[in-house]
């Protein structure tokens, strides 16, 4: 089936100052594989039978990678909604513990609160087998180590820690992974504008992620 995505702002590939935008843009997506990116007239007059979501103001851009893999799935704990503590991350709750059920079903959890910030790749390393199954089960990219990424001190004060939303510490041009690109798996994810005429997606304001064609997240 065909998809296709309508934004006010598609952004392809936003670390490439030079890359073109799409003022009332779209993505096609076929199966799990961008068809076609380009100007929304001209992509609905292309594919008449296309399903189409259309996301309003929104900015579709490709999605982010969250430098701070390791630390989020390896040291803290997410907690289960039945627990009742919340659901931030609760620093070092994983530290020192060898209960794999308990790490990889807090990794799962951890994974899924990723994909309501747009992100669509985090990078390891993971060490736990229990982890690393939940990374590749997750359908997010798993990504090796986090080079060249601010990793030093996060909001916690300790090496390595950091937010789940990466906006909320880094630029989005040094967020994203990837570009959106015809023949590329569609992974991007849609975004609520920063403000009026801005091309900078708010820190927290995901709307929607897709993972390989799949819309695995949309805010209600």
């Amino acid at each position: 089936m065909l998809t296709l995505h309508r934004a006010a702002l598609v952004l392809p590939d936003p670390a490439d100052p030079t890359a073109p935008s799409f003022p009332d843009g779209a993505v096609v997506v076929r199966g799990e594989r961008v068809e076609a990116v380009g100007p929304y007239p001209e992509l609905a007059a292309a594919h008449p039978g296309a399903r189409v979501r259309d996301w309003g103001s929104a900015v579709l851009a490709p999605g982010l990678r969250n430098p701070y893999g390791h630390w989020l799935l390896e040291r803290a704990y997410h907690p289960d909604p039945r627990e009742e503590i919340g659901v931030e991350p609760v620093a070092d709750g994983l530290a020192g513990s060898t209960d794999e059920t308990r790490c990889g079903a807090s990794a799962r959890r951890g994974l899924q609160r990723m994909l309501g910030f747009g992100v669509t790749a985090v990078a390891g390393p993971f060490e736990r087998a229990s982890v690393r199954t939940a990374v590749a089960r997750s359908g997010l990219v798993g990504l090796a180590g986090a080079s060249g990424s601010p990793v030093s001190a996060g909001a916690s004060g300790e090496e390595g820690a950091g937010p789940l939303d990466p906006l909320a510490v880094l630029p989005f041009a040094q967020a994203v992974h990837g570009r959106v690109a015809v023949g590329d798996r569609a992974d991007f994810a849609v975004f609520a504008a920063a403000g009026d005429g801005l091309a900078e997606p708010a820190a927290g304001g995901c709307l929607a992620t897709v993972l390989g064609g799949r819309l695995v997240y949309r805010r209600r």
